[in-house]
């Protein structure tokens, strides 16, 4: 019975590490208490438990409280098991097998895309993209998808110039009005596409991968080839062929969303 009955404490426990780690600063009790809506005494019972394990600090002069060095020191360990490559590494693989494609899985790295991981079919066509490759994040459909779930603010902050904007191709959007109108589009439609914004010859789609705060923490890509003229391809073709894809790709990254406990973010 005692068990059971430290469970909802656990639960408590957790809501609140979990509303900290997505607040931008330290956070006063009462507003802990009341954004949880736990009674403020509750409140402070946890958050005493919390500091003295290590996983909260307590901010004495503002009155507020943070993440402690524990919850970075799992988030630490989180990392060295790399348990969102094991955990998509299947979900790649049941991807390919559905469409024949090359599937990829990249998180942001600044305003660039990051490759993590790279799963192929029998015979596959040759693409820049394998792990540890770096894109500019404007221009691979994987970089889209997870942008479009950015903050305009956090957007902006990452490409503030002209500058920030590399060509490859000649593609793709070069300046910020153009990215947030594709940003736009591609967030309302639920997947992002490229084509030929990195190679000539090769177009993919990607859907974002949310964790639990619906915050985009990685997108699952498939990659294609597909030659298209100097002015590209009209709506009627890739309305035909592309949408049929980006459903077995949006099934994949909500498969991995609900294998790391995340959560797609409202509407």
């Amino acid at each position: 019975m005692g068990a059971s009955s430290d469970v909802p404490a656990l639960r408590r426990g957790l809501a609140v590490l979990r509303l900290l780690a997505g607040k931008a600063g330290p956070v006063a009790a009462a507003a802990i208490a009341r954004e949880l809506g736990l009674p403020r005494s509750t409140v402070y019972h946890l958050l005493a438990e919390l500091v003295d394990a290590g996983f909260v600090t307590h901010l004495p002069e503002d009155r507020r409280y943070a993440l402690g060095v524990g919850a970075f020191e799992l988030g630490s360990a989180y990392l060295r098991h790399d348990p969102l490559e094991r955990l998509a590494r299947p979900v790649l693989a049941r991807l390919i097998q559905r469409t024949g494609h090359t599937a990829h899985l990249g998180v942001l790295h600044g305003r660039e895309a990051l490759y993590l991981l790279r799963e192929q079919p029998p015979h596959p066509h040759t693409v820049v993209t394998d792990v540890g490759v770096r894109l500019p994040a404007h221009l691979p459909a994987s970089g889209r998808a997870m942008l479009a779930h950015l903050p305009p603010a956090q957007v902006r902050a990452l490409f503030p110039t002209r500058a920030s904007f590399v060509d490859r191709t000649g593609r793709g959007p070069a300046h910020l009005p153009a990215l947030r109108g594709l940003l736009t589009v591609e967030r309302r439609r639920g997947w992002a596409v490229e084509d030929g914004y990195v190679t000539p010859g090769s177009a993919s789609v990607a859907v974002a991968v949310f964790d639990h705060g619906g915050r985009p923490i990685a997108a699952i890509s498939s990659t294609f080839r597909h030659e298209c003229g100097p002015a590209g391809c009209g709506p009627a073709e890739c309305g035909q062929t592309w949408p049929d894809l980006a459903e077995d790709t949006r099934a994949a990254a909500a498969d991995l969303t609900q294998r790391i406990g995340g959560t797609p973010p409202a509407g």
